[in-house]
């Protein structure tokens, strides 16, 4: 009586049997990855924004965020600016790239002429990609 003890060998002695583990390893290593680059890549700054019934769109990898919280200051990401140094501190963050879209955010308190006063220094600056940032959600 013969008995077989390897099963999984065929007559060439190769093994078809997959291994899982380094598969799982580098998952759970980019699961870490991520989750220690998500809360990297966020605006810290909180400003009550207009909902919006619009389809979201695709950012780019690293978006510049221009906000304008409900006493009218200036942001620029995390870093609060004045209108007169607007146009120098965004062509740091771009690297005087005037085809960057700049993506602009204002509280919903904000007027009008503070909005366009904004908007203005923007196409001054040559900054023509402008893109309105709202909140997900269906408008009233």
């Amino acid at each position: 009586m013969a008995m077989r003890f390897n099963e999984n060998l065929d007559d060439s002695g190769e093994l078809h049997e997959i291994n899982v583990t380094p598969f799982i390893d580098v998952m759970l290593v980019l699961l870490i990855i991520f989750m220690v680059a998500a809360p990297l890549a966020t605006v810290d700054i909180r400003v009550d924004l207009p909902a919006s019934s619009a389809k979201p769109q695709p950012r780019p990898e690293k978006p510049i965020f221009l906000s304008v919280k409900a006493d009218k200051q200036l942001y620029v990401g995390d870093e609060p600016v004045s209108v007169e140094q607007l146009t120098r501190v965004l062509d740091q963050h771009t690297h005087s790239n005037k085809e960057t879209t700049i993506f602009f955010q204002a509280d919903k308190t904000v007027d009008y002429e503070t909005l366009m006063s904004v908007m203005d220094t923007l196409r001054g600056s040559g900054y023509l990609k402008v893109g309105l940032v709202g909140m997900e959600g269906t408008a009233r």
